[in-house]
């Protein structure tokens, strides 16, 4: 991993709900003491899924180009063309018997799928 300067994110890029940011922590944790640690969490799209792009949430490591987003603490990795698509993007969490888990509302996206994992733009 090359060890550049952070680059500023632009304005407003994401933002988290408490209930997401929550989740996020507990997972993180999880993950720092039962595995290889990760640098932080990365969001991102990728083509695929019935609307076309599908979104990317993983723990991973910082990429030279990366956009970083201090998130209470934990650095969340956009690269600069998910950005593109991400701009707005509010993450939350809806768990309970009927979650869904992580849910993405995205004011790019003009046609989701039903189980709201991919998008159109």
């Amino acid at each position: 991993m090359s060890e550049t300067a952070n680059r500023t994110a632009p304005p407003n890029l994401i933002s988290i709900s408490d209930k997401a940011m929550d989740e996020i922590k507990r997972l993180y944790q999880s993950e720092q003491e039962n595995s290889q640690p990760k640098a932080g969490l990365r969001l991102g799209v990728k083509g695929g899924g019935c609307s076309g792009m599908s979104y990317r949430i993983e723990f991973d490591e910082k990429l030279d180009n990366d956009y970083v987003v201090d998130a209470e603490g934990i650095n969340v990795f956009i690269d600069p063309k998910s950005a593109i698509y991400l701009k707005g993007l509010t993450v939350d969490y809806q768990g309970g018997l009927e979650g869904k888990g992580f849910v993405f509302i995205n004011p790019n996206a003009t046609n989701t799928c039903g189980c709201g994992e991919s998008f159109s733009v």
